[in-house]
């Protein structure tokens, strides 16, 4: 795959991870004073973009100073035992949730072959292994790092995963949010406006406290904010509004499927088709540029994981 690299201002670019398709899943790269971090990873099979990227830098393995996590979902975290193999001088960095699946990858991948199946996680995210623990910094809530005299801050973040962080940039201000902040890929762009759709993927999706994490970071007043799908989006209260909007249009149209008395395979399927539902609702009040097949395939893998993620919410609110 060639390289995608979208560079915006402060030493902050974007890496295309090349993951099931062009722009869906993002790795930022930061530069400061010929060191570079790396937030988020994408999976094994990213590592020769990163490496590119680097290159194109003028950097190399020994020049990256930090791997961060803003959680361990695999799309986010399955390049980083890679990456740190690749990079001697590199500390890992994850929320203490996190940090023994990253020293002990074998739940974490249980879980995700539970999910994905054998042949489709080895496919998506290659060979995971485990990661020195004297390489591992635990970010809890209030961490400072210095990132080559770049201060960068960590915040607890809950309501995708509990295991999740963001964190400030102090020398632009914005946030590097994973994602807590939806998914707003380029193909919804309409008009030159960004939007973003939430995203419940299993297993630990919680609305109340994903309301809360939106909330805290639209507090924070930042110009931008970066998404692991995709990239920088500006205008953040206003994609926020929507957010809340849309999270309460999941959870509502969940316990609808739930009170129907659909269960199993059935409820499966109604929660799917209620996805799919709030996506194109979403399209027509916002007007994106996009047919019904194309929201289909531009949704393709969500609209499941989302009805995943609200089945096993439902079971979790039952006594």
């Amino acid at each position: 795959m060639q390289l995608d690299l979208i560079d915006y201002d402060h030493g902050i670019s974007a890496i295309d991870s090349g993951f099931v398709r062009p722009r869906l899943d993002a790795i930022h790269l930061m530069v400061q004073n010929g060191r570079a971090a790396l937030i988020d990873t994408g999976t094994s099979h990213s590592v020769p973009l990163v490496l590119e990227a680097l290159k194109s830098k003028g950097l190399g393995p020994h020049d990256v100073d930090y791997v961060i996590l803003t959680h361990i979902h695999l799309d986010h975290a399955g390049g980083a035992s890679q990456m740190m193999k690749l990079f001697p001088n590199a500390r890992l960095t994850v929320h203490p949730r996190g940090a023994r699946h990253m020293a002990d990858p074998s739940r974490l991948w249980q879980a995700t072959v539970a999910v994905y199946g054998l042949e489709r996680a080895l496919r998506n995210y290659g060979e995971i292994i485990p990661i020195p623990k004297e390489r591992i910094i635990e970010t809890p809530e209030g961490t400072m790092l210095d990132f080559a005299g770049r201060e960068l801050r960590f915040f607890d973040t809950p309501g995708h995963a509990p295991h999740h962080v963001c964190i400030r940039d102090s020398l632009s201000g914005h946030f590097f949010v994973g994602d807590c902040f939806g998914l707003a890929y380029t193909e919804l762009e309409a008009d030159g406006r960004r939007y973003a759709f939430p995203t419940s993927s299993p297993s630990q999706f919680d609305p109340p406290r994903l309301h809360q994490t939106i909330d805290r970071i639209v507090g924070q007043q930042p110009e931008a904010v970066y998404l692991t799908h995709y990239a920088q989006i500006h205008d953040v209260p206003r994609i926020a509004a929507d957010l809340h909007r849309l999270i309460d249009g999941h959870v509502d149209m969940a316990r609808a499927v739930q009170a129907s008395g659909a269960r199993g395979a059935e409820r499966q399927a109604s929660l799917k088709a209620g996805v799919r539902r709030l996506v194109a609702d979403e399209a027509q009040h916002q007007n994106w540029k996009l047919t019904e097949q194309q929201l289909i395939d531009v949704f393709s893998v969500d609209d499941e994981l989302n009805a995943q993620g609200l089945a096993i919410w439902l079971d979790n609110q039952e006594p």
